[in-house]
């Protein structure tokens, strides 16, 4: 043990004797009793006289208070209201024809990619055909699209549609 810790555990010892020392020396006071009297109940009995006091106070200005008006309207209750009159228009006697109905418009689809596979007969592609509803058609050659269309050839970047509802073909390109 060098001569440095031995000087600080011997220095650290006297203070706690010291520390301890003191603390013996000191007498515990007991508190004195006799200086402490009967609690007066005259002070909460004044107190319970003011909250009285301002009690009847409130009540009587709450009884002098402007009374709240009544509504006007009743948001929960409907009136009745009389039957509207019924406008008829008038029956249509035109010499015109009716407007030919055209033929339906056709879908906003969009060719978004071509996928190939080898198989044994040769290149399969399969076209992945994206509509603006958010679905995503992938089709093969022979196979249809949402009831209207027969897919024809599928190129590396098109693919031919026939439509079955007017027999036009409609071709979809990849755009760059």
């Amino acid at each position: 043990m060098s001569t440095k810790r031995a000087a600080g555990y011997c220095g650290g010892g006297l203070l706690l004797l010291a520390w301890l020392s003191s603390a013996g020396g000191l007498m515990r006071q007991t508190p004195d009793t006799s200086a402490v009297g009967p609690v007066e109940a005259s002070a909460t009995a004044t107190l319970a006289a003011e909250v009285q006091a301002q009690t009847l106070r409130l009540k009587s200005r709450l009884a002098a208070a402007p009374a709240p008006q009544e509504p006007f309207r009743d948001p929960f209750s409907f009136a009745s209201r009389p039957p509207a009159a019924r406008h008829q228009a008038p029956p249509v006697t035109s010499a015109e024809p009716a407007p030919e109905v055209g033929p339906p418009l056709e879908p906003a689809i969009e060719l978004i990619g071509v996928a190939a596979s080898e198989s044994p007969a040769g290149v399969v592609r399969t076209a992945i055909i994206s509509a603006l509803d958010g679905e995503l058609f992938l089709v093969k050659e022979g196979e249809s699209i949402a009831s209207r269309y027969r897919v024809g050839p599928v190129s590396a970047d098109a693919v031919e549609l026939n439509d079955l509802l007017t027999g036009a073909v409609r071709r979809l390109t990849l755009r760059e």
